[in-house]
């Protein structure tokens, strides 16, 4: 190879690396200590090259090819310093819970090591994932914070979010003890009640495309999130990826609750007779919803005592869905800011969150007042 022609490899190359500066000085150090001997041979000036070349590579490693980055404050602040109070501010969950997260996620997000980079821990790209969702941090902001590329960060974010709900969405969102459920709403006042069912609109950036079909009711771009939701307000069935501009009731239509609750499948068949009617277990919605034998919805116009008296009890039953809505944006605040990803990706980012939301409220984690009111802010 001539020497003319490396040195302007090695210069293009320059400007992506400080190896590759490092690297052409030395190079040309070499070359100019052959011109000043007068080397005979035509080969030596090859020769010199490409053994500056080996040295400085067998010496340096993978520099050339992963950005040097500080694990200082993960390695040895968060996971050794830090205390329950600082993780549940930052993680919104206790230490022990994440870990546990982290177990259930192995699987599918351990990576190995390879020739040119260390991977990065499995404790490290859920920490990434969950800080983003938790805070309305830019992507350039959290790869700052954990010391990795503004790429990286979008990467893990997207993989450890998919692997959520993989491996924890049938698991976690599950309508479990029905019988719980039925006895807690029973105690808000309203009888054989199996859940509360409502839409949120989550604020998105402008798709590309058809963008005015995610213009809503209140003049910003979202997704809807319908969901159903046991007397705790733990998701209990969830549907999203609906654009901002279409009607609830049109959402709910065409969900797969819908159909289970039209067959009779998703709940078992326990009826209760209230004078000479047989009542099957009822979901309890707002007025944009469809009055169903099993779906039971508030009066409207002029009410009489009775009339008034069910309008509250449902009101007080259903706000439960209400207030699991304002727990899940407080904790995953980025559902609060517009979602940067494209529509495509942003479903998954709404289960992801509502799993983690089911994971905090299954483990007792605290909810902090603040958090509503910084949403609120």
């Amino acid at each position: 190879m001539e020497p003319e022609l490396l040195r302007t490899l090695l210069m293009n190359v320059a400007s992506t690396s400080r190896l590759a500066v490092e690297l052409f000085l030395m190079l040309q150090s070499d070359s100019e200590e052959s011109s000043d001997d007068e080397i005979d041979s035509a080969d030596a000036p090859d020769t010199k090259l490409l053994v500056a070349v080996t040295d400085v590579l067998s010496t340096v490693e993978r520099r050339l090819w992963a950005r040097e980055t500080s694990t200082e404050w993960w390695d040895h602040i968060v996971m050794q310093v830090w205390d329950d109070e600082q993780w549940l501010q930052n993680f919104r969950m206790r230490k022990a819970t994440f870990m546990g997260l982290c177990a259930e996620l192995a699987p599918t997000l351990q990576r190995k090591d390879t020739r040119l980079r260390a991977a990065l821990s499995l404790e490290k790209r859920v920490a990434i994932a969950v800080w983003k969702l938790a805070t309305p941090d830019s992507y350039r902001s959290v790869a700052n914070q954990f010391g990795v590329g503004k790429s990286t960060v979008g990467i893990v974010v997207m993989q450890v979010c998919r692997a959520i709900n993989r491996i924890l969405f049938r698991r976690t969102v599950t309508l479990g003890n029905v019988q719980d459920i039925v006895d807690g709403f029973a105690q808000m006042g309203f009888p054989n009640c199996g859940g509360a069912i409502d839409g949120t609109h989550i604020p998105i950036l402008a798709p590309p495309h058809l963008a005015s079909e995610y213009i809503n009711r209140k003049g910003y771009f979202s997704m809807v999130l319908q969901a159903l939701v046991d007397h705790r307000g733990r998701f209990t069935d969830i549907y999203t990826g609906w654009p901002g501009k279409v009607h609830d009731a049109r959402i709910f239509r065409n969900s797969g609750l819908f159909r289970k609750l039209q067959a009779g499948t998703f709940f078992p068949d326990r009826k209760i007779t209230v004078g000479d009617v047989e009542m099957p277990i009822v979901i309890l919605g707002d007025p944009a919803y469809p009055l169903m034998p099993w779906l039971m919805k508030p009066y409207t116009g002029k009410l009489d005592r009775s009339k008034d008296r069910f309008n509250y009890r449902l009101s007080r039953c259903r706000m439960t869905v209400e207030c699991a809505f304002g727990r899940l944006k407080g904790r995953w605040r980025s559902l609060y800011g517009k979602l940067d990803v494209g529509e495509s990706s942003i479903p998954a980012i709404i289960t992801a969150c509502c799993i983690l939301h089911n994971i905090c409220e299954g483990k007792g984690e605290t909810f902090s007042d603040e958090w509503t009111s910084e949403v609120q802010r």
